[in-house]
């Protein structure tokens, strides 16, 4: 299985259907919480480029947010960039 990282933060509806979409997929993922740790905010920005939760991650790739993680799905690709170890 694949390594699954979502930061996010408490109050961001994306989140929360980024987080629900990869559960209904069966994904276990670590969940990083930016709006508590603001060196972990630097840490994503540092590695996506972006300032915007969520920032997903599969095997160290950054994905980007929700709808970049929706359109990944609809194209059929997300079950093979998870089947991934």
């Amino acid at each position: 299985m694949a390594k699954v990282i979502v930061y996010s933060s408490a109050h961001c509806p994306y989140c929360v259907m980024a987080k629900q979409l990869l559960e209904r997929k069966g994904v276990q993922y670590t969940e990083i919480r930016v709006d508590l740790d603001p060196e972990k905010r630097q840490e994503m920005m540092a590695k996506s480029q972006q300032r915007t939760v969520p920032q997903i991650f599969i095997n160290n790739k950054a994905i980007g947010g929700y709808t970049d993680l929706v359109a990944i799905d609809r194209s059929q690709q997300l079950d093979g960039l998870l089947a991934k170890a």
